[in-house]
C-alpha cells in the first residue's frame, strides 16, 4: 500500500494543487475585472477550502495518520474527479 500512499501524494502535489491554484487565480482575476458574483465568490471559497482539504490529506499521510482503506478511497475519488474533469474538456 506504500505505493498508493506516494502516488497519492504525488498526484496531490503534483497535479491538484497547481490545478487549483491555477482555477483559484482564474476566479480572483474575474473578481478583480469587475465580475462580482456570487457563484464566483462563492467558488473562491469553495476552492480555498478545498486546498486546505489537500493540505490535510498530505499532513495525515506524512503523519502516518491514515488507514489503507482512507488512502485508497481518497485515492479513487480524486481520480475520479481527474477523470471527470477531463471528460467536460
Amino acid at each position: 500500500m506504500n505505493d498508493l500512499k506516494e502516488e497519492l501524494k504525488e498526484l496531490i502535489v503534483e497535479t491538484m494543487i497547481p490545478e487549483s491554484k491555477a482555477f483559484l487565480e482564474e476566479l480572483n482575476e474575474e473578481l478583480k475585472n469587475g465580475t462580482d458574483d456570487e457563484d464566483i465568490s462563492d467558488a473562491i471559497e469553495d476552492m480555498e477550502s478545498f486546498l486546505i482539504e489537500l493540505q490535510n490529506i498530505l499532513s495525515a499521510i506524512e503523519e502516518d495518520k491514515m488507514s489503507d482503506d482512507e488512502i485508497k478511497m481518497v485515492y479513487n475519488k480524486i481520480k475520479d474527479m481527474l477523470d471527470e474533469h477531463k471528460g467536460e474538456e
